[in-house]
């Protein structure tokens, strides 16, 4: 009997060089969902070509907090690229709210960039568009094809390390050098 593959929600996935996808070469995606149908993340090291400024503006959003305005936002992946997920601390008070996990939440409704450019949103988010989704079984299978290697989120790693350094920083923290890795795999 086939061993329940293990429950990834709130782990991050590291690209491994020999995945070519273009969507995910070199990308950590943040596990945000994962049960028996299947998977969503979000990648959280991809800039998209947006600011989080232009983006209030097409919501019609205002915001005096010029930090704000000029933050990145993510590519968070190649599914819904119109839609935006806030990954953020302390959560709850918003309208269609997902808890990861360890005080790590997903936010979808509009409530969350409103209290955000109102200057009483969460302490730490980001901001991306679009999200990764994997069918039934899928990302087991990828995993299998040493595709993806996993290690637990953290807060530092989302919300302060620049986006270049988290690539190489997800494998340091499971004691991989990702520069030190090879752009191809096989099987013995």
């Amino acid at each position: 009997m086939p061993q329940p593959s293990p429950n990834l929600t709130n782990q991050l996935l590291i690209a491994l060089p020999a995945l070519d996808d273009p969507n995910f070469a070199r990308s950590v995606a943040l596990i945000c969902q994962h049960d028996e149908d299947g998977a969503m993340g979000v990648v959280v090291n991809r800039a998209s070509d947006y600011t989080l400024g232009e983006v209030l503006q097409q919501m019609q959003l205002e915001t005096g907090n010029e930090e704000l305005r000029n933050r990145i936002v993510l590519s968070g992946g190649p599914v819904h690229p119109e839609r935006g997920f806030v990954l953020h601390d302390g959560g709850g008070e918003w309208e269609s709210t997902l808890e990861i996990g360890d005080g790590l939440y997903l936010t979808t409704s509009r409530d969350v960039l409103e209290a955000m450019a109102a200057g009483t949103g969460p302490r730490h988010a980001v901001v991306a568009l679009g999200c990764a989704g994997w069918g039934a079984g899928q990302l087991e299978y990828e995993l299998g094809e040493n595709s993806w290697l996993t290690a637990p989120a953290d807060a530092e790693l989302l919300f302060a390390l620049p986006l270049e350094q988290r690539w190489q920083a997800a494998g340091g923290r499971i004691g991989v050098d990702m520069s030190r890795l090879t752009d191809y795999s096989g099987h013995a």
